[in-house]
């Protein structure tokens, strides 16, 4: 009962879903006794469900978040837990599924209304009994509801991404993790710099193409409708540890954790080409340009985006459906900046 009860303080202080995520698979694998854990994110691409792991804990080893091995791919078809895909296509609590290994996996998907984009997976080598499987559904119930407070305080209604008032804190967060990183020096090891070339953080601001024109021509509803459909596109584009923002009307932005300026590219460049694939009900094609910088811990974050905007302005008069990169441009000529001082800078 102590251990429970450490557990669900753990998870209701948290004020962020990462580690949220954390904390509920740390408390399910100890209590259930389970060889893994995971938190799996359920995603829908043009009329298909896909699973990805974004936090998984094994017997023995520590929680980690997940980095999918393509970045670009939104997961493994449903079609491959047809356990699962059989409890959501009839809204059930539970799903449980004897492996070949003669283990057990038991699939709890985390319901909110009628929609679940979240969902456990416990590995266990021998079968549940009902005890283990009344404790865990009291996890999930106290996750499932305190991912209902920090929704309510950190998304935007329309779409479910994170909403302005978070970019802030979580940039902020992000800024003090490359300031420690960067001040961390191992014995032996040469002094690091602030700008490797193999990770960085990465800021990308997205804008939907003749918005304005979709809205006019098709009415609001099909105007909330592309933005509902290109935040599920980004949200499937993207990795699990990136944090997806809509920052009010048809513009977005992305903070893309510790990745090289390739591997960056690509991901964002996948996102653009699904959205121009996709196929809009009524509306028809959709495309979006993107402007993106990297992020240094030593600059003000209105420095940070407003790099990130310039790299999108160009981007937009220059054809649209564009990904540009703010250094690339700056490099070759084809912007120009100068420093006025920590808080500004003009073009």
């Amino acid at each position: 009962m102590d251990s429970l009860l450490k557990h669900m303080v753990d998870m209701t202080g948290h004020r962020d879903h990462t580690m949220l995520d954390i904390s509920v698979i740390s408390a399910v694998q100890e209590l259930a006794h389970a060889s893994q854990t995971r938190v799996l994110t359920l995603a829908t691409v043009r009329g298909q469900t896909f699973v990805r792991p974004r936090a998984t804990i094994s017997a023995g080893q520590p929680a980690r978040m997940e980095d999918h091995p393509d970045p670009g791919s939104p997961g493994d078809p449903i079609a491959l837990f047809p356990a699962l895909a059989a409890c959501l296509a009839h809204h059930e609590a539970s799903a449980e599924q004897r492996n070949a290994s003669g283990g057990h996996t038991l699939w709890l998907p985390i319901w909110l209304g009628d929609k679940a984009d979240t969902c456990l997976e416990i590995v266990n080598p021998t079968p549940y009994t009902s005890d283990t499987i009344h404790v865990i559904g009291g996890i999930v119930s106290v996750y499932r509801n305190f991912q209902n407070l920090l929704d309510y305080s950190e998304r935007d209604s329309l779409t479910g991404l994170l909403n302005r008032k978070t970019f802030d804190d979580q940039l902020a967060k992000m800024l003090a993790a490359s300031i420690e990183a960067d001040s961390l020096t191992l014995p032996g090891e040469p002094e690091r710099r602030a700008h490797t070339d193999e990770e960085k953080q990465w800021l990308a601001v997205i804008d939907v193409d003749h918005f304005k024109l979709v809205n006019d021509k098709f009415g609001h509803l099909y105007g909330d409708e592309v933005l509902i459909l290109i935040a599920n596109l980004l949200t499937s584009s993207f990795r699990a540890q990136d944090r997806v923002f809509r920052f009010g009307g048809e513009e977005f932005v992305v903070l893309l954790r510790s990745t090289s300026l390739a591997n960056a590219k690509k991901i964002i460049d996948r996102f653009r080409m699904n959205v121009e694939a996709h196929d809009f009900p009524q509306v028809g094609q959709v495309t979006v340009s993107v402007g993106f910088v990297s992020i240094s811990a030593f600059e003000a974050p209105v420095i940070i985006l407003g790099r990130a905007d310039q790299a999108l302005y160009y981007a937009k008069s220059h054809g649209r459906n564009l990904a540009c990169h703010y250094d690339e441009l700056v490099a070759g000529g084809l912007l120009q900046t100068v420093e006025s001082n920590d808080t500004a800078e003009f073009f």
